[in-house]
This record gives C-alpha cells, structure tokens and sequence, in this order.
C-alpha cells in the first residue's frame, strides 16, 4: 500500500495556512510511479533541477543538463540519468552526494512552456555512466511564477570561468542574488529524503537582509507545503540560482527561519500569504553553466507579486530583454 501522501511537517504547515482541506484534495495525484503521460515530457528536457543530501544532512540543489532523452523513465517506477549524454562539473556538490541509496530529488522543469514534473526517490544503481533513481513520488507541478525562458544549444565550448566560494555574501554574491527572478531550493525530511521545487517572482524577489541572511517570499501554490513542511521538522536548505544571462549558477546552504503571519513588505510582497522564510548562509559556492548552453528570455509569469510603486528591484537588477512581456 502506498504511504501517507503527506509528513508530520507538511500537515503541521498546511494546518497553520488553512489549507489542509485543500491539500487533502490536490494530494490525489500524488502517485508511486511516473504516470504513461509524463514520460516522454521527462524524456524531452535537457535541464534537471537537483536536490541531494551531504554526509552532514545538509540539502544542496544543482542543475544537471544533457542531451534531450539524458534522462528517461521508460517504467515509471525509476530515472535513469544518462550520464554520457550530460554535462557533469564534478566542483558541484550534487557529485559527492550522489551515493547507493542515498535520497535525491529531481525537477524536471521546461521553462519555455512552463511544465514541470517533481520526481522524488533515492539512488538504486550508479555507475561511471548512469544513477538509477528508484522513484518513490511523482507529481507534476502548476506553471505560476515561471518566468519563461527557451533553452538553444550553441554548440560552442566556451572556456571555463572557474569556481569561487566563500562564507559570507560579499558586494557581488548580493548582486547575483537581487538580480535573481529564478532559483531552486532543496530541502530533506529524515525519513522521506530528499526534494528540490522551483521558486521565481520579479526581479528583486529575493532579498538580500545582511551579509548572511536571505528573505524569501512564500506565494500561494498548490497547498501541499512540500519545501514548507521539510524545513518545518529539518531546517536547512540549499539553493541554486542560475545567472541566465551570464553563465553562471550560485549554490547556497544554510539554516532556515520560518516566519509567519507577516505583514506584505512593500519592496518583497507575497501575494497576501504573509509568508515568508530566512535562509542564514553558512556556504556558498559560484559555478559555471555549460557554455554551450544559451537562454532566450520572453516574458514573466503574470501571476509575479509586483512590488509596490518605488519599490522595485534594487540597482544593478536591470530587466531581461523581452520578446514578448505579458501582464495581467
């Protein structure tokens, strides 16, 4: 029989946000295998979003790229990770992570068109070539706050920028972060393991509060509280925020503040959840995107919480390029 859709932790949240009728409902379809109708959508994408666990329990979050097809459920009831056919930068945590059983949590996300199917489970098999993800849920997600960008391949290998790290946010760590309308957040429940979900908004979404604390807001979303309710028992996380238009990827870890029942802040609104959570840096570490890689901007989600007048994203936070930018 499968399990109990949902842990102490996401009941716990989904109680105090009035929404555990709700979730009771969305929970159908969460499922123990990949249903037919996702697969091939797994099959097409070349950009995983990824959530593992260090030996110390900490979340990091990655993204891993390959050919379309590196990643493939061809039952249902695992991933099989192509790891020929990927771009695999051993700097990059989700490396040493990634062990015999050991949980790992998957997104696959198509930001051109806004789908994106969750996938959690934990290691089966690993070789030189492949990991085998044993699938215990799947789920796909609702398209808000995706700011839709469509991936090219370039076919050109740029040289490697190399990799920086450090503890506390330096001037252009705290640039990186405002400038963010995407990011990746990992979290673990010690008995579920592991999952990774998608966050995005306006630019400037994310704050920057000091040298060590990032804000972010929580919007309304499906009322499962999956990232809510693993930090509700398990507070630390990692983040991934990629730099589209430069190349690069920043990883951050950290212990996390849940705060509820917030008044809206006028430069970082939630949308009226009043919701929001601190991550308190202990680490992060910049990385590289592939350079064949290439992404076109062409509108922001029109569900984004706009900031309040003379309230929006700070300096340095210029906006993308648009071919086509949609509001409502």
């Amino acid at each position: 029989m499968h399990e109990e859709p949902f842990h102490d932790g996401e009941i716990l949240v989904q109680e105090r946000a009035g929404e555990r009728a709700l979730a009771a409902r969305v929970g159908a379809m969460i499922s123990p295998v990949i249903v037919p109708g996702a697969r091939p959508f797994l099959a097409q994408q070349r950009m995983l979003a990824a959530g593992s666990v260090d030996r110390g329990g900490t979340p990091w979050a990655s993204l891993l790229f390959g050919e379309p097809g590196f990643a493939s459920s061809p039952g249902g009831t695992s991933v099989v990770i192509d790891l020929t056919t990927a771009t695999v930068d051993r700097r990059d945590a989700l490396w040493s992570n990634v062990l015999v059983d050991a949980p790992l949590g998957l997104l696959a996300i198509d930001l051109g068109t806004r789908r994106r199917l969750r996938v959690n489970g934990a290691v089966s098999a690993l070789t030189e070539e492949t990991i085998e993800v044993a699938v215990r849920e799947a789920y796909p997600n609702c398209p808000k706050y995706i700011q839709r960008r469509v991936l090219h391949a370039t076919g050109e290998d740029g040289a490697d920028e190399g990799v920086t790290a450090g503890d506390a946010l330096d001037d252009a760590r705290q640039r990186f972060v405002e400038r963010a309308d995407t990011l990746f957040v990992a979290s673990r429940h010690p008995v579920r393991g592991a999952d990774v979900s998608h966050r995005g908004g306006e630019r400037g979404f994310v704050r920057v509060l000091d040298q060590a604390t990032l804000r972010i807001p929580d919007y309304r979303g499906n009322s499962l509280f999956n990232t809510l309710g693993n930090l509700a028992v398990a507070n630390r996380a990692g983040l991934v925020i990629p730099d589209f238009e430069h190349g690069r990827a920043l990883q951050l870890v950290g212990e996390v503040a849940l705060r509820f029942g917030l008044p809206d802040d006028p430069r970082q609104p939630t949308g009226g959840t009043g919701r929001y959570w601190d991550l308190h840096v202990s680490r992060w570490i910049e990385l590289p995107l592939p350079t064949m890689l290439r992404w076109t901007f062409l509108d922001a989600s029109p569900f984004n919480p706009s900031p309040a007048p003379g309230h929006h994203a700070p300096a340095g936070a210029t906006p993308a390029p648009s071919l086509q930018r949609e509001r409502k």
